[in-house]
Parts: structure tokens; sequence; C-alpha cells
């Protein structure tokens, strides 16, 4: 699952072409695209044609395109998952339907003319909705990409990620040192801090030198300062090289595959020598996927 570097490579992506654009027509090709959606496809269409996107948001592993209001006393946008296998592709006007495309918005933007934002979705688990805006609790700005205290009702109860200007590093410190859960498990916790998945979570790990399974309560405060730190920099990393791309279904809104699986250290290279020790790295079983790490290197506590 495209985890927060790919959605903000994504979302940045989308950006510069998408703010300030009018939604001139939507295509709803299938509705299994619309499972978040409270509405069928006729309405989605409907209710976005003619509306303007006034920003791209992320948070964690969600996007969401505020909308300009139309008159309404609700503030609503668009809200996006990339599920498994999502993808959110700029075409040229009239452009030849992609491969397991779900829904085709046409823009016309006052710089960079018509263009077309395509869904697409393999495995069909991603989603697009028409969503509420709700205040903040903190007052703080939504997430990335926007300035408005506001986030949507289907994103209200994700954390903020570590990215955020108003991530607390002490709340989510001592948030984690109070569970008994093993620490990875917590990491995956959305509700805790988000944009975090099985890849980076892996990554993170491995370079703070703790074990997926080490109970929260088990972590000293420095612990957890220094897995925090870990986590920033792998995802900053990430991001810089544009994701991770295992295969053709995580891509930028251009097609391209980010190159990050060359940088990665543990996730995904079980049996290979440790970066750091040269012992082999394991893979254990978690949660209906893998952990990988270093049995010298990240030892239980």
């Amino acid at each position: 699952m495209p985890e927060l570097p790919e959605v903000e490579v994504v979302r940045a992506g989308l950006a510069p072409a998408i703010v300030g654009a009018r939604i001139d027509a939507v295509t709803v090709l299938d509705e299994r695209a619309l499972t978040r959606h409270a509405g069928d496809g006729a309405a989605f269409e409907r209710v976005l044609t003619g509306r303007t996107v006034s920003a791209a948001a992320r948070r964690g592993k969600f996007l969401w395109l505020p909308l300009e209001d139309a008159g309404s006393e609700r503030s609503q946008a668009i809200v996006g998952h990339l599920g498994m296998s999502g993808q959110l592709l700029l075409r040229a006007p009239g452009a030849a339907p992609e491969r397991h495309e779900r829904i085709r918005l046409d823009i016309s933007h006052p710089e960079h003319g018509e263009l077309a934002v395509v869904f697409c979705d393999q495995r069909t688990f991603g989603s697009l909705a028409i969503d509420d805006l709700v205040p903040t609790p903190d007052g703080a700005a939504g997430g990335r990409g926007t300035d408005a205290a506001t986030v949507p009702t289907q994103v209200a109860h994700i954390a903020r990620d570590p990215l955020d200007p108003a991530f607390s590093d002490s709340r989510f410190a001592a948030t984690v040192r109070a569970k008994r859960s093993g620490v990875k498990r917590i990491l995956l916790d959305q509700t805790v801090i988000s944009g975090v998945g099985n890849i980076y979570a892996d990554e993170a790990l491995w370079a703070a030198r703790i074990h997926p399974e080490t109970a929260g309560t088990a972590l000293s405060a420095r612990a957890v300062t220094t897995l925090l730190a870990e986590i920033r920099v792998v995802l900053e990393k990430a991001l810089a090289e544009g994701g991770t791309s295992f295969d053709a279904q995580y891509v930028n809104v251009n097609g391209q595959a980010g190159y990050f699986a060359h940088s990665l250290n543990a996730y995904g290279r079980e049996g290979q020598p440790c970066p750091r020790c040269g012992r082999p790295l394991l893979r254990m079983s978690f949660m209906n996927r893998s952990s990988h790490f270093c049995a010298r290197c990240q030892r239980v506590r």
C-alpha cells in the first residue's frame, strides 16, 4: 500500500495542475471506486461538475482536494485514498482510456489549460469521495498543502504524520510508552501516527536498532526520540527519491516509478546481509504481512 512518501509525491505532482482548476466534466466508469462516497456515480458527477479546486492537501495516506464554495453552507472536498494499487494520473485532454481507469475528471486551469485527472485502480481497494470539511481539534492546518484548519470527516480520526509541523513529539512519545503492544504494531496504528506503513516501519526500526516486537512500555524516552528521528529521516529520503516502487502499481502523476527500493536496508531483504553487521536479515510473519529485521542489531528488549 502506498505510504506517506508515495502519496505526498502524488499530491505534489497534482497541485500545480489542479489548484485553481475548474472541473468541466466528471465520468464515473466504475462505481466500485466510490466505496467511501455517500451516493451514486450520477450524484458524484453532478456535484463536482463546475466546481473549482482550491488546494491539494494530504494527511498520512489520505489526499483531499478542497472545493471552492458553491453557495452551500458546507465546505466540501474530494477525498482520495489509493488503497493497494490506486493511481492518480495527469493526461492530455481526450487521451485514450487508461487500463483499469475508474473515474476521469476533465479540468481547465487558467495557466495550464485543459487536462484530464484519471483515477486508475487495478485491485479496486482505493476510492474517491465527496466529503464535508470539519474544523481540526487543535486549530492547526489540516495537513500538507493547505493553510485551512479543516479536514474531511473521513480523515478526522487520522493522527497527524511526523512531517506535519503540528505533530506533537511529546504526545507521540507518551502514547507509545503507555502501550504494551509491540512497537511496530503501534507505528502502523494510524490513530497514533499516520503515513507509516510496513516498509517505512521496518526501515525506521532497523535504523533505530529496535526489534519490531519490543513493547512500547519497554522503550525509554530516549529510544522513542531516536525512533521518531529515524522515521523522519527515512520518510524524507524516500520523498527525495520519489517513493518506493516494487511494480507498476505505484507511480507518480506522470506514470513514473520511484526508486527508493534501491535504498532499503531491511524491508524485503530476507537472507541478505545486514548493511550494518553483515548477519543475514530475517523475516517473520506479522499481521498478514511480514517484518524484516536483524536479530543481532535489533535485539528484543
